[in-house]
């Protein structure tokens, strides 16, 4: 716990047997009450693996998506009363030990939601991020900021700490299954006025570190326009999508 807040990481997984034991030995275990991992039909040892370390593990009987998978991972995070909820990609691409940081932002209660960017003090690339994926990234954060009127580093980070009010507010079951659900809860938390925060997270690209090749990619950035564009509707009053509703079923 930190200051009585109860403190739930999720790690929406697949194929990480790897670098599970890294990612756990990193986490400062001195606040983290949960540790989660959501398997989504991996075909190596990750269930197994997190078991050894005392993680609690759910599984997914067949592969359903990246963003059904932390869909899971949240509605656990609500059923166990997490305070705040911590979503880290168990590859060991993001800086464990930050989590400290991030969580105590949302705990001050000056911040609901706070993003790990790989931008900020302009370790991506040095970290071993791809050129091509660096050049996306700064163009469609540079569009999505023009039409969200947000002034964000990044929107793609795969670390972020959430309020529960944040979950138990925003529309995030209605949204892709696939990997522009992070894009999709994050256009709605701007949407909701949610206070949002971001912190320099160093980055590392390596052979078992999660990244999605180039044509799921360009599929993911079409995805984000089509985002940033139902976001600009609604800023606007000119539009509407089923993004933006009202939850009408979130666990309490």
């Amino acid at each position: 716990m930190l200051n009585g807040k109860r403190i739930m990481v999720v790690m929406p997984a697949y194929h990480a047997a790897r670098t599970i034991e890294s990612t756990w030995r990193g986490l400062p275990h001195d606040i983290v009450d949960r540790v989660l991992l959501v398997d989504d039909a991996s075909h190596d040892e990750t269930a197994e693996v997190a078991r050894s370390f005392g993680i609690d593990v759910l599984l997914h009987e067949t592969n359903r998506g990246y963003g059904a998978n932390q869909k899971t991972c949240y509605l656990a995070a609500l059923e166990d009363g997490a305070d705040i909820i911590v979503m880290l990609h168990p590859d060991y691409q993001y800086e464990p030990r930050l989590l400290t940081a991030m969580a105590a932002m949302i705990e001050s209660e000056v911040y609901d939601m706070v993003l790990g960017s790989r931008i900020i003090g302009g370790g991506a690339l040095r970290g071993g991020m791809p050129l091509w994926k660096y050049i996306a990234n700064r163009g469609l954060t540079a569009f999505q900021n023009l039409l969200l009127g947000a002034k964000f580093s990044e929107y793609h980070s795969g670390y972020r700490a959430y309020s529960r009010e944040v979950l138990e507010t925003l529309n995030w079951k209605n949204n892709s299954d696939d990997f522009v659900f992070d894009n999709q809860f994050l256009v709605q938390g701007i949407i909701a006025g949610f206070r949002m925060g971001e912190i320099s997270v160093p980055t590392k690209y390596f052979e078992d570190a999660s990244s999605i090749n180039f044509k799921r990619s360009v599929r993911y950035g079409f995805g984000v326009l089509f985002t940033s564009f139902s976001g600009l509707l609604k800023r606007l009053g000119l539009g509407r999508s089923s993004l933006f509703d009202k939850p009408d079923n979130n666990v309490k």
